[in-house]
């Protein structure tokens, strides 16, 4: 059930096009727990149309989730940018962590949300469902991953600056990933061990995915987020060439998944 909770005036108008923006605050349920979400479109976009699902970072759905769903949404898709933690938990540091925590310990929960939102965006009337994706960063990047490992029949994930872990029993199989998958990372993330990388790109190789990775010198986790600074001692800092390269891949991936 879908619950549509406001409905915002447009925002900028599209170049080229006497039309704008629409966004909608929307609430949806996983189970007993009520979500909230973020869904923007074109409204000079007629019909059905390719759909990105947007997964937020750990400290839940933001404005910086919705000023990439807005950038897609200008782009034609149809946009979802999903809620995982719960309507109303949008958590700091250091209660972000401990909240992301829950979801990384738990995949089977994780994947549910994942799912629910999924759900939602595959029911609107706009989205075309044979051109589904999902985009994802930190926290999200690994749940884009989860949806790829879940054998989700979507068409492709990305995955900006997220974990590449997997736990014992939920790694991606042989001949289940159906959705192409692109990972956008910081070379220089000490957030992601080594361990780590080399597991998963293993881990893609063995269930043979069709997948890629972009590692970008000089960059660290965060590495799109300017609220992170530029200081990359911190472990997670901005850094512009890496956020603009990325974003310019994920298009590239996109114009290819759809055409």
């Amino acid at each position: 059930m879908r619950l549509l909770t406001s409905l915002l005036a447009a925002s900028s108008l599209i170049t080229g096009a006497h039309a704008a923006l629409v966004e909608e605050a929307v609430t949806y349920q996983q189970g007993t727990a009520t979500l909230e979400g973020f869904h923007v479109y074109d409204d000079a976009v007629k019909g059905k149309r390719p759909a990105i699902l947007v997964i937020h970072q750990w400290t839940g759905l933001g404005d910086y989730e919705k000023r990439r769903s807005r950038m897609l949404a200008e782009m034609g898709y149809n946009v979802f940018a999903a809620d995982i933690y719960g309507q109303g938990i949008r958590p700091q540091p250091p209660e972000a962590g401990k909240e992301a925590g829950k979801y990384k310990g738990d995949r089977t929960l994780y994947r549910a949300r994942l799912a629910a939102g999924l759900d939602w965006l595959k029911a609107d009337e706009r989205t075309d469902g044979s051109k589904l994706a999902a985009i994802g960063y930190c926290f999200g990047g690994t749940g884009v991953l989860e949806l790829a490992r879940a054998g989700t029949p979507i068409a492709g994930v990305v995955s900006f600056h997220g974990g590449l872990d997997s736990v014992p029993g939920m790694a991606a199989e042989a001949a289940k990933i159906p959705a192409k998958v692109l990972v956008l990372h910081g070379a220089d993330d000490p957030f992601v061990p080594a361990q780590d990388v080399t597991a998963f790109q293993n881990e893609m190789t063995d269930a043979k995915a069709k997948w890629r990775a972009v590692y970008y010198p000089g960059a660290v986790h965060a590495f799109t987020q300017k609220e992170a600074g530029n200081d990359n001692s911190k472990g997670a800092a901005y850094n512009e060439a890496a956020d603009r390269q990325s974003w310019t891949e994920m298009q590239s991936f996109f114009a290819e998944l759809f055409k």
